[in-house]
């Protein structure tokens, strides 16, 4: 299996240690370096790309404003010296996110939950001579029956869904949505990355989780409870994006 890499850094020494470190480790192949998000962003027009390295603090376009303008991401890296980013890169979905001076063994380890991830989803590049089609796009939203209508939901929208007996409700950054669902029907239409049940009567959005203490998940006011049946699973997706 070959992951096909970008890194995106203004600063030419930063990316001459990302590309030493790529050089040493068999299962990547870098595809270009780019010393600016425009420059990447016409390279993954043109390429498949499974990996991208990003630095955040970037002139013109910084590393999250990039991202949110690329209609088809790659799984992301982040690489900065600024530590207080670390909540917004974990909320852009990113595999991790490493801290200036990178030693080889945190890239290391960075870049093997990327080849995790991409095995769990089934879209590494196979070799590297491969033909590099253009990606297929996740479905990125779903329709419920609510009201003697049916509604449009964003999964992008959703912080958190809650489960009242045979009703669900939904509830997006807009509007509370309430339709007749189990939460068992509620998880096979959600994307598995981005949503986790943790408890009996709770599912979150991965992305827009605030804060956690203790056995609870802030998401904006809202206290969600962590069941014990579904701790051990949400502490691992903790650890895994976890910067230490």
């Amino acid at each position: 299996m070959t992951i096909r890499c970008i890194a995106v850094d203004d600063e030419p020494l930063a990316l001459d240690i990302i590309e030493s470190y790529i050089s040493k480790l068999p299962f990547l192949e870098l595809v270009k370096t780019c010393s600016s998000a425009t420059e990447a962003m016409q390279v993954l027009q043109e390429e498949q790309v499974d990996l991208m390295f990003l630095d955040i603090e970037m002139p013109e376009l910084t590393g999250i404003q990039f991202l949110n303008i690329l209609k088809h991401q790659p799984l992301i890296i982040f690489t900065t010296a600024y530590p207080h980013y670390a909540l917004e890169g974990f909320n852009q979905d990113a595999v991790d996110y490493l801290l200036k001076p990178i030693p080889f063994d945190r890239f290391l380890k960075a870049v093997t939950k990327a080849q995790e991830r991409l095995q769990r989803n089934g879209k590494p590049t196979e070799t590297a001579a491969a033909a590099h089609p253009a990606p297929q796009q996740e479905q990125d939203f779903m329709f419920v029956k609510a009201d003697y209508k049916t509604i449009r939901v964003d999964f992008r929208d959703i912080l958190w869904i809650e489960g009242l007996k045979d009703y669900i409700i939904i509830q997006t950054k807009d509007q509370k949505i309430i339709t007749l669902l189990s939460m068992n029907k509620m998880m096979e239409k959600l994307p598995e990355t981005k949503f986790l049940r943790v408890h009996r009567s709770f599912i979150v959005s991965l992305q827009k989780i605030d804060s956690i203490e203790k056995s609870r998940i802030k998401i904006g006011n809202k206290e969600i409870p962590i069941g014990e049946v579904y701790k051990e699973q949400f502490l691992k997706w903790v650890d895994e994006n976890n910067i230490q």
